[in-house]
Formats: structure tokens, sequence, C-alpha cells
């Protein structure tokens, strides 16, 4: 990647800049939805932590329906028509173990970003979403290129571990 200013986005927190910086996030069930306007040379990126907000506690970018549509009003205010911005998603993984599994956070994050997509008719160009391994991304706004990678989980530690490194 370029020599560009860089940016940790920190999950339940959007990226609306009009000047080019790479911007990297880590995800595991969050999702990041990295929006490029080829024309304008211009992106924007999010990353969520629960699909949608229902109204009952406070409006924050976590809910993946609010933080999409404000990094598509930033496209809109930067000079794009949607019909020339694309997206790319990354995340969605069922990285949580136990009772937290059946509420299944990672694929309902992957389906908010897919259906208010469609909606804004906003074509996904590439996807790299589920599985059970954690995402780092880094977004180059100017480019539009983003470099992925899976993040190997530690091997659980067994009771004879733990004393053999506690000596």
């Amino acid at each position: 990647m370029e020599s560009l200013p860089k940016h940790l986005l920190y999950p339940a927190d959007v990226f609306v800049q009009d000047k080019p910086y790479i911007v990297s996030t880590v995800l595991g069930s969050c999702v990041a939805v990295c929006l490029y306007s080829p024309e304008k040379q211009v992106g924007t990126v999010n990353h969520y932590i629960l699909p949608l907000w229902n109204g009952s506690d406070i409006e924050t970018m976590k809910y993946g329906n609010l933080s999409i549509i404000r990094i598509v009003e930033g496209m809109l205010s930067f000079g794009c028509d949607y019909g020339n911005i694309e997206a790319k998603v990354y995340g969605g993984a069922e990285v949580l173990t136990g009772s937290s599994v059946r509420f299944h956070i990672g694929q309902r994050n992957i389906a908010i970003a897919n259906e208010m997509l469609k909606e804004f008719r906003i074509p996904i160009t590439f996807s790299d979403v589920g599985g059970n391994m954690g995402r780092k991304i880094t977004f180059n706004t100017k480019t539009g290129e983003v470099e992925s990678y899976l993040i190997h989980r530690r091997k659980e530690l067994d009771e004879t571990d733990n004393i053999i490194n506690n000596i």
C-alpha cells in the first residue's frame, strides 16, 4: 500500500474523509463495508457490531443499518452518485462459542450489509465473509484496494499446558 496517513478504525465507528487514507480494522463477528468510487477516487468504511438498531437504546454506529446509511451519505457528500459506488464486504465470522452461537451475529451482520447495499443498488464487487476466523483488513480509500488477512486462533491451553507454563 502506498504511503498515506493511517487510521485505525475501532468497532462501532465509521471513517468518512474526502482525503486519502489507509484505514485498518480487525473483525470477528463484526462486519466492515468498504465503499469506493473509481470516478472520484474516494472511499468510506464502517465497522459495525450488531445488524439492527431497534430504537430502544442510543442510536450509534455500532448498528449496521445506521452505519451503512452514514457511509453512503458520506459518499454522496463527496459528489458520488449511486451509479459509481461499489462495495467490498468483510467479516461476519462466527467466532463466539457457547450459548452465544445460537444468535448467529456474524450471519445476521452479513445479511444486513447484503440487504442494504441491494436496496441502495450498490454492487458488491468483492466479499470475504463468514467462516470461523477473524480478519484484519487494510483499505486504501484512494485506490479502493483492500488487503485482508485471516486471524488464526491460538491453540486452547489445556490444564497440563497451564501447569507447565506456570513453573
